[in-house]
């Protein structure tokens, strides 16, 4: 346990404001310790919203680290890096973060290994400064804070859904026109894997479905596939995924989604492809990445 008190001329103020405080972490790492019975006022637990007078003996149990371990040898290319923020740029097949202690191998793991205080950004040490995340299979940009004031900035831009974020996907079948799917989406009941959409609103909104809303364009139409350019306003799990296999244009590869196979695409065709979003220091910044070499290298196989 570690204690601290409360300064003697110190306001009385909530106490996940003055754990924040007095530990030197975030809020949201604080409200997470609270939730976590790990915090005690004067020996006694006490909630997040209670009032903490000065002089109470502040104690806190420690979580043991689960911050990624440094790994700056992973092959994750730095798009852009600055005071406030990186933009790396993920290879298929690399995780975004570890989901357990230990795990080695992963987007964050490559960032903590280059920009150390990464670790110590953001309410999950496990997440290494990320402020959102791509499935493994997934390649392209990736968005991360280097401070607690970028990470909370860029995370209120997620929410209120003013973060640009566009994909490159090949699906099966020909999109002659674009258009825009707003259905919510939930776990999937029969298998865990997945997401469903929840078509219905009564019964989505009794089984507590995500919002979920996905923007798509035809680019090209080759041998049975379209390339489209997605723009997702949300971002639920899988949700490119299961939207487009909604519509009944899963993605190619995308096998769990029902996606056809080609010959050479070992993964499903998603690339996320342009990020734009406003920087602490005032500018709106777009960047941009061109298709992996896997799949650049199937879409010229189709005729």
């Amino acid at each position: 346990m570690e204690e601290r008190i409360v300064p003697g001329g110190a306001p009385p103020d909530r106490l996940d404001r003055a754990l924040a405080r007095l530990f030197g972490v975030s809020r949201g790492r604080a409200m997470e310790w609270i939730a976590e019975d790990r915090v005690r006022v004067d020996g006694r637990r006490v909630a997040k919203g209670s009032q903490v007078a000065p002089g109470a003996c502040v104690s806190v149990r420690r979580p043991p680290p689960d911050a990624p371990a440094p790994q700056p040898e992973l092959p994750l290319r730095i798009v852009h890096a600055d005071a406030h923020v990186v933009v790396a740029d993920k290879p298929a097949g690399m995780p975004s973060h570890p989901l357990k202690p230990g795990e080695t191998g992963t987007a964050a793991n490559a960032l903590v290994g280059r920009f150390p205080e990464l670790a110590s950004v953001g309410p999950a040490p496990r997440e290494g400064g990320l402020v959102h995340r791509l499935d493994t299979d997934t390649s392209g940009l990736l968005l991360a804070a280097r401070t607690e004031a970028a990470h909370s900035m860029l995370r209120a831009q997620f929410g209120s859904r003013t973060v640009e974020k566009g994909y490159l996907a090949l699906v099966a079948g020909e999109l002659h026109a674009g258009g825009e799917i707003d259905v919510p989406l939930l776990h999937d009941p029969h298998d865990p894997r997945k997401v469903r959409a929840a078509s219905d609103p009564e019964w989505a909104q009794a089984h507590g479905a995500r919002p979920a809303s996905t923007r798509f364009a035809p680019v090209d139409r080759r041998g049975g596939f379209t390339l489209v350019e997605v723009e997702i306003a949300t971002g639920v799990l899988h949700q490119i995924r299961a939207h487009l296999a909604f519509i009944g244009h899963p993605l190619a590869g995308d096998a769990l989604y029902g996606g056809p196979q080609l010959p050479g695409l070992s993964r499903h065709f998603l690339h996320a492809a342009r990020l734009a979003f406003a920087h602490p220091d005032g500018t709106r910044p777009r960047y941009e990445s061109s298709l992996p070499q896997d799949l650049a290298a199937v879409l010229e196989t189709l005729p």
